[in-house]
């Protein structure tokens, strides 16, 4: 295989135990095939459509855009079945396991939207369904864990480390090792090793080409696009639709409480270059050089990495990264669904609260957001917050 691609400028790679290299390689070779195939084509794409409930629309907030000054775009991710955008990934991928003639998958989950969403499509293609997740965060998420476990998915609560998104994806990559004959991980993010990313960035694509279609028939393009990042998904998804304009393209961390270590989770703003699950890029470090802890009020964007891409995208300047702390994404959360009767979830309320914190940037301009998912998961969250 040639090495450079598995690499976005310097950063991305395959840093894994020696015992995973067949599995990746042979992942990269089935991904490629199922591509060019046209029956794996149709059937992802009827899926999306028939099942998961695709086109998404683009919506236009009148009453947000009217109180903050600007023309306020949403791409309603969240109508999706499951409620997020990781339905695209997890039907992809699904697929791809049976492509590969597999039966058994195993994922991570932070807000428990890719773990559900991933445990639909198990249901769906007669998978056994194996969901890791820290045991902070599946408190935090209750009603998702209910919902992988009516699915028929085995819920594996993570007790080690901080006991959030980056424990729960220890130890699946633990059990892909272990099992990797038989099994399919099915990474919920751009991260990980390659090919994890391009796979992931190919099956979200769908986001970015529907959004395009929807501003190409207007003629018109946003002034900006606006997607929250933790791992990096949901952006990736919406922003290669624009990748070759001059659109303005905007992704927001999770500022947390502070910028003190492990009460933020702003990898990109405050990162270092490391590896982190088998791939280079930025990641948060305490003094000693170790995997810092990491809070965010949205379990989704408590991850202390980011996919590669991302990386390449912020040191070449393409894609601005920047932040807002827990109480602006709480603010977004309240306008979202006061204005415009939309319950957002608390990731994409940082998008949100971004908006409103720089209504003077964004004044008199067309902005697309990318609304990733709904919020009826965050109520645990948000009922102590009414």
């Amino acid at each position: 295989m040639d090495i450079k691609k598995m690499f976005y400028g310097e950063y991305g790679g395959q840093f894994v135990p020696e015992t995973l290299i067949p599995a990746l390689d042979e992942l990269d070779h089935a991904f490629e095939n199922a591509i060019k195939n046209e029956n794996f084509i149709e059937k992802f794409n009827s899926l999306l459509r028939n099942y998961a409930g695709r086109p998404t629309p683009i919506y236009f907030a009148e009453r947000f855009s009217r109180k903050y000054g600007l023309k306020l775009y949403l791409k309603r991710e969240d109508l999706l079945h499951t409620g997020a955008h990781k339905i695209n990934n997890t039907i992809g991928q699904g697929l791809l396991t049976s492509f590969m003639g597999k039966k058994r998958i195993i994922a991570e989950t932070g807000a428990g939207q890719h773990g559900v969403a991933t445990a639909t499509v198990a249901a769906l293609l007669g998978l056994e369904c194996i969901i890791y997740m820290g045991k902070l965060d599946a408190k935090r998420q209750e009603p998702n864990v209910k919902r992988m476990k009516i699915l028929g998915a085995e819920v594996v609560e993570v007790e080690n480390g901080s006991m959030t998104l980056k424990d729960a994806m220890n130890e699946a990559l633990r059990d892909w090792v272990k099992n990797v004959k038989n099994t399919h991980y099915i990474i919920g993010s751009t991260a990980g090793p390659y090919p994890f990313p391009k796979i992931v960035a190919y099956f979200q694509s769908v986001i970015g080409k529907e959004a395009r279609d929807f501003f190409d028939k207007n003629c018109i393009l946003p002034d900006y696009v606006i997607a929250c990042v933790g791992g990096g998904s949901n952006a990736m998804g919406i922003f290669q639709g624009f990748l070759d304009t001059n659109v303005r393209l905007i992704g927001v961390e999770a500022g947390g409480k502070s910028n003190k270590i492990g009460e933020h989770a702003m990898t990109l703003n405050l990162g270092k270059k490391g590896i982190l699950h088998g791939s280079l890029s930025y990641l948060l470090c305490d003094d000693d050089g170790q995997v810092a802890p990491v809070h965010s009020i949205s379990a989704g964007l408590d991850y202390p990495g980011v996919g590669p891409q991302h990386a390449y995208f912020k040191d070449s300047g393409k894609i601005k990264y920047d932040f807002v702390r827990d109480n602006d994404a709480l603010q977004g959360f309240f306008e979202l669904s006061r204005l415009e009767g939309i319950i957002p979830a608390l990731e994409s309320s940082h998008a949100i609260g971004y908006v409103i914190k720089n209504q003077e940037l964004f004044k008199d301009k067309v902005v697309l957001l990318n609304l990733s998912g709904r919020g009826d998961k965050d109520m645990k969250i948000i009922e102590k917050k009414i």
